[in-house]
């Protein structure tokens, strides 16, 4: 993998680069849809590359693990082949999925003992194993395996839990350097800094981070549940200190605005299930606001869902059409609202890179931070 970094905005940190992977280059920032089982829920692949635009997406190493296991997955070829995705994928490394299982799991310094939500059977992960399950299925980009601490978070776990994190760090490292790809083409492994809220261990981590020269980083443990204000000071705190010469990666974040001021701190690369999961509960999120289409004022309104976003709306859906779906519960309404929210996401990221280059980012951010958090 490599990234090239193409334009840095005057004004702020944020900036605009390249990654190269082997199944094709991804322009940054970039918003990745979260495909958990291996599909993005109600989305069809070809809408992914086409409507949405989207350049990369996410698969879940705990969920595919689980089903539909690593020995389907290597008899497909690997999640790509299993999908029929041919863009870059990347996987999380399971470590958040554990930190949800509290009432299911053992955690120590060997690895997490932890059992299935699908069936009760105990299962167990270590550094070393989550490395070759994420071989098997084929990630371009691999998240090394780590633990994500709840919020709040007493400052004694926090210190503990971020030494076992940068323990297996070291061991997936280790691990990658001991296994070759499974499929003939490269991956990459990203570290991830943890340290909850605390500047002292947010600091520590990212200098331990930055000194493996790994092809990326990644930010964990914030968007757990911390004000607003305190994701965003750790998220400038950590990126003064990671590579500016290497992809940034703020994980399970956010909303629109979320993403917008974190571009402007020098984050690269985003996910979150938000676009999906809001979309099938019908709420949009627009160029212009938030939208609940369930309210009865948009009952009888027949414009499209963004009538400044044409470039990424399907305009035969009126908000009046929408609404009746969603309300209907009819499975159409959940998919259009999701497409659209994905849509919208992957617009904005895109709309900020070309702000970026163009040397006017921060104070059309500015605007949109505003205009993306008004509920109309």
């Amino acid at each position: 993998m490599q990234f090239k970094l193409v334009f840095n905005d005057p004004k702020s940190a944020a900036r605009a680069g390249e990654i190269a992977t082997d199944h094709g280059i991804i322009q940054t920032p970039i918003f990745m849809p979260v495909g958990t089982a291996g599909s993005v829920k109600g989305i069809h692949i070809q809408d992914i590359s086409g409507d949405i635009n989207a350049e990369i997406i996410l698969g879940n190493t705990y969920h595919l693990y689980l089903r539909p296991g690593l020995n389907i997955l290597k008899m497909a070829g690997g999640l790509h082949r299993f999908n029929g995705w041919n863009g870059p994928i990347l996987t999380d490394s399971g470590g958040y999925q554990v930190y949800s299982l509290t009432d299911k799991r053992k955690l120590n310094r060997e690895g997490v003992v932890f059992q299935s939500h699908i069936d009760g059977s105990k299962h167990h992960f270590s550094p070393e194993r989550v490395i070759d399950i994420q071989r098997a299925i084929g990630a371009d980009i691999m998240m090394a395996f780590d633990e994500c601490t709840p919020y709040p978070c007493d400052y004694n776990y926090a210190a503990t839990s971020l030494e076992i994190t940068h323990h297996w760090l070291d061991r997936c490292m280790d691990q990658m350097k001991a296994t070759e790809p499974v499929y003939g083409y490269s991956q990459s492994l990203f570290p991830i800094v943890q340290g909850s809220t605390y500047r002292d261990l947010r600091v520590k981590s990212a200098e331990y981070i930055a000194g493996k020269d790994a092809d990326g980083n990644a930010i964990g443990g914030l968007s757990v549940g911390e004000p607003h204000e305190d994701m965003y000071e750790m998220t400038d705190l950590v990126c003064r200190i990671l590579p500016k010469d290497k992809p940034r990666y703020l994980m399970g974040v956010g909303t629109p605005a979320n993403i917008l001021e974190s571009i402007a701190l020098g984050v690269d690369m985003f996910d979150c299930v938000m676009p999906t999961r809001n979309g099938r509960n019908g709420m949009l999120f627009t160029s212009e606001g938030i939208i609940n289409i369930k309210n009865e004022k948009w009952k009888d309104d027949f414009s499209p869902i963004d009538m400044n976003g044409s470039s990424y709306v399907d305009s035969q859906y009126s908000k009046a059409y929408l609404r009746h779906l969603i309300v209907s519960k009819e499975i159409l309404g959940a998919m259009i609202a999701s497409q659209h929210n994905l849509a919208f996401y992957l617009w904005l990221v895109k709309q900020a890179r070309e702000h970026i280059l163009a040397g006017d980012f921060a104070s059309w951010k500015n605007v949109m931070v505003d205009k993306v958090s008004q509920r109309l």
